[in-house]
């Protein structure tokens, strides 16, 4: 594979229930502050208890996305597309256009979230179509576009939760290809009756706050988020004076096509996923400072992981971060490649929230306490049902 340029990231942006901003998400990462909770805006008919880590009520106060007639999905999306443009320097009216681009990915979005309709409407009665209206208007990369006015490539990426790792590695393509001089890429998910109950049943989520490598881990918490970043053609970004955060070095993508819900143990396709991911760079293992696990805390998927990491990253450190953010479906890769472009410009990794106890049968941990890294790369992956792995390569401000 031939090395691929660098894509420039100029500006980022999250919520989550870790915060409304990144800075607020950052300060949460490094403070081990979590708190998963009962369900609030959809029933919970269980008779145990499933915590989830829901935005916190603040944010349906913001005036900016008082917008009920989209979905919340839509709502986080455009909250962190503005502080990424924000903090791009790029203004609204610089947003429009045919070389912006939108490339968003999502998991259900809002297309699970109106059951009442459907029990209402099985029932024989005739229920408002506010639902299916706010539905229709909800297309996460649709109804951002149309906001910001943008009118080059959009694209919704659906491919469970490595989407938003799958947004952000094609939105890289189209600066790559010449389509674009600006994309605004990421992943969005809000929580949802219909995933939560699905992920119950599966028997893969935790009655207490989620442990990822931990060895007492039972499971998964589910969160809901967003988090977007301003890519940019070097052309664009040196005609406008933008700052440089971080780059974009490479993407991998491969499929086990083992289980439609389980990972493969030894991990072939995350291994396959990394390798096309470092040749894209132009990197080899050596070069990566660490890695952001995808860490969702079931037993399988770390067991996976720490196969890849016990073969082709023994001596690398890694962080897993959904000990504070749960799993955030198709906007986990978004968030999580954020973090990882914030850390690596830092040259620290947080503790990893929710591990204490080490467990054998992985033979490797994350981080326990914060950690000074040394590197001009790192790596932020995401696994998927149906056997995805995507993986994503930063490197540091001016990064080649």
């Amino acid at each position: 594979m031939r090395k691929a340029l660098p894509v420039s990231v100029t500006g980022m942006g999250c919520v989550c229930a870790a915060g409304l901003s990144l800075p607020e998400c950052l300060k949460a990462l490094d403070t081990g502050v979590r708190a998963p909770k009962k369900p609030t805006r959809f029933a919970n008919g269980h008779a145990k208890i499933y915590p989830v880590f829901e935005l916190p009520e603040a944010f349906f106060c913001m005036r900016k996305i008082q917008k009920p007639e989209i979905s919340v999905t839509v709502r986080m999306a455009l909250r962190a597309a503005h502080e990424a443009l924000a903090q791009a320097g790029l203004p609204a009216q610089q947003t429009a256009g045919p070389r912006i681009g939108v490339c968003i990915g999502t998991s259900v979005g809002a297309s699970l979230n109106f059951p009442d309709f459907y029990r209402a409407h099985r029932e024989g009665n005739s229920p408002e179509l506010g639902p299916i209206h706010r539905y229709l208007a909800s297309n996460p990369a649709l109804a951002v576009a149309k906001e910001l006015g943008a009118t080059g490539p959009v694209q919704t990426i659906v491919n469970a939760c490595s989407s938003g790792a799958d947004a952000i590695g094609m939105a890289a393509s189209w600066i790559r290809q010449g389509l674009c001089d600006v994309v605004i890429a990421g992943g969005a998910d809000e929580l949802s009756e219909v995933t939560y109950n699905g992920f119950v049943r599966l028997m893969i989520t935790d009655e207490a706050p989620c442990r990822p490598f931990d060895q007492t881990r039972k499971g998964l918490n589910l969160g809901e988020a967003a988090g977007m970043l301003v890519l940019e053609s070097e052309k664009f970004k040196t005609e406008r004076g933008a700052h440089e955060l971080g780059t974009l070095l490479g993407y991998g993508t491969a499929a086990d096509a083992y289980h439609l819900t389980a990972p493969r143990p030894d991990g072939l396709g995350l291994k396959k996923a990394v390798a096309d991911a470092l040749a894209a760079a132009g990197l080899d293992r050596k070069d990566i400072a660490f890695i952001n696990a995808h860490g969702t805390g079931t037993p399988n998927n770390d067991i996976a992981e720490a196969s890849v990491f016990n073969e082709l990253f023994p001596e690398t450190p890694f962080v897993a971060t959904k000990g504070v953010t749960g799993h955030t479906l198709g906007a986990a890769g978004a968030i999580e490649a954020i973090f990882t472009l914030n850390h690596l410009a830092e040259g620290r990794l947080p503790a990893s929230p929710g591990f204490t106890t080490p467990d054998p049968e992985l033979g490797t941990g994350p981080t326990t306490t914060p950690l000074a890294v040394a590197g001009k790369a790192a790596i932020s992956q995401s696994l998927a049902f149906g056997g995805n792995n995507s993986v994503l390569v930063v490197g540091k401000e001016g990064e080649a």
